[in-house]
């Protein structure tokens, strides 16, 4: 019987916890919210704004974020990389099975109504392509930035790399996204001040949750041990 080693173990963690929140924020990505109001009104390429809107997948997809950081550290570019492709698949897959579930006749007795279910789940192969581009993008994005910072700091400033990665591979993610899935539905405004309203909630989650990084960069390095989790870091930075 095959037992996985500590580092296997928590590369399949880490690769779960990935996968979950990418698939439930691209699930939620098509529900829009209003975050709080403003002081006054924003005007933003003739469209005016009062208060601040997200989209939900924005709850979720910050694990990613830290995630991300944390197998770029251990694991290296091909490790993550390994789990970005994944991911991808994965999402391709959860979007194929909603669209069967779709297809299938709701029994009169269902909790759930059709149109409701629809409404929810029927997002359009549009939405679809802009977050699997967007997706795909940032994180090669997020991944190459995080080693180039590496390198510059010497694999010192845990902080600086991984939260400058972030901040250069979300401004790409978030306004790709919202521009491939909603151009020719919302006004170019809409789209810039969406892009930004998302952009700045991921600049804040980004920088508080640098601590989160810090404690799980230290729980994987007592659980791996002291020499096995360098061994691991310095295999990473070598690519």
């Amino acid at each position: 019987m095959h037992v996985l080693t500590r580092a296997q173990k928590v590369y399949v963690v880490c690769a779960a916890v990935f996968l979950t929140a990418l698939v439930i924020a691209e699930s939620t990505a098509g529900k829009f919210f209003t975050a709080f109001d403003l002081p006054g009104t924003l005007r933003i390429l003739g469209v005016e704004f009062d208060s601040v809107v997200m989209t939900a997948g924005v709850i979720a997809f910050p694990v990613t974020f830290i995630v991300t950081d944390v197998m770029n550290e251990y694991f290296g570019k091909a490790g993550i990389r390994f789990v970005t492709y994944v991911g991808l698949g994965m999402v391709v897959f959860a979007f194929g099975l909603l669209q069967i579930a779709l297809a299938v006749p709701t029994a009169p007795n269902s909790p759930v109504p059709d149109e409701a279910f629809a409404a929810v789940f029927g997002t359009t192969t549009r939405v679809i392509i802009g977050s699997l581009v967007a997706y795909l993008v940032g994180q090669l994005v997020d991944i190459a930035l995080f080693h180039r910072l590496r390198q510059w700091t010497e694999g010192r400033h845990l902080w600086l790399r991984a939260t400058g990665s972030t901040l250069g591979a979300q401004l790409i993610d978030t306004f790709v996204v919202l521009t491939v899935a909603f151009a020719g539905q919302l006004a170019l405004g809409e789209i810039v001040a969406i892009t930004l309203f998302n952009y700045g909630y991921k600049v804040g989650i980004a920088i508080g949750s640098t601590p989160l990084v810090y404690l799980a960069h230290y729980g994987i390095a007592r659980y791996l041990g002291h020499e096995r989790a360098q061994a691991l870091e310095a295999q990473a930075a070598a690519g």
